[in-house]
């Protein structure tokens, strides 16, 4: 009885598996593999195609937060310009410059250039675009992960934020959900 018992939990356990999956999900005119773990939530924007939380680790306040915008052909800015604007996102406790502590890394994906940005600090982002009444972020010990695929119909914008050991357990699975991205059929 007891090796029947063992053999359910077993197979209960390969299914809960099996059913937690990676999905692979269409956005407009890319699809993308969602890593396992990551919780799809409704999108607070019309300007956000999809919207994931990746559920915070023990001792941090907050889970992360990812979201993927297309704005559409020529719209959201260049490569450089949403650098910038990432980089003026974050502040340093030395009062350096953002952008000379960011990590820079260009890679591929599916033949499409991809752009990744990789930044610590206090995180002072507004609360709501275009809303200055809603004020500023001001989280310490913050991390973004950003990433621009430059697909050939528009640019897509992926942006992780969040205390930076929750980002830091999800970094290996950001990678490999920029890597997964590929042209839609």
């Amino acid at each position: 009885m007891k090796l029947a018992s063992a053999g359910m939990t077993l197979l209960v356990a390969a299914v809960a598996m099996a059913g937690a999956a990676a999905e692979t999900k269409t956005l407009r005119t890319i699809t993308v593999t969602v890593p396992t773990g990551w919780k799809a939530v409704e999108s607070s924007s019309l300007m956000r195609v999809a919207q994931f939380a990746l559920p915070k680790v023990e001792g941090d306040n907050a889970d992360g937060e990812l979201v993927v915008f297309n704005f559409g052909a020529g719209q959201g800015g260049g490569v450089q310009a949403n650098l910038d604007r990432w980089y003026g996102q974050f502040k340093q406790a030395d009062g350096s410059a953002t952008k000379d502590k960011a990590k820079t890394t260009k890679k591929k994906a599916d033949g499409m250039d991809v752009t990744v940005v990789d930044v610590a600090g206090t995180y002072v982002a507004p609360k709501r675009i275009g809303d200055p009444s809603a004020g500023n972020y001001n989280e310490p010990n913050y991390r973004m992960l950003a990433g621009i695929v430059s697909a050939p119909e528009s640019d897509y914008f992926f942006k992780l934020v969040g205390p930076a050991k929750t980002v830091a357990r999800w970094a290996k699975s950001f990678d490999e959900f920029i890597g997964s991205v590929k042209k839609a059929k």
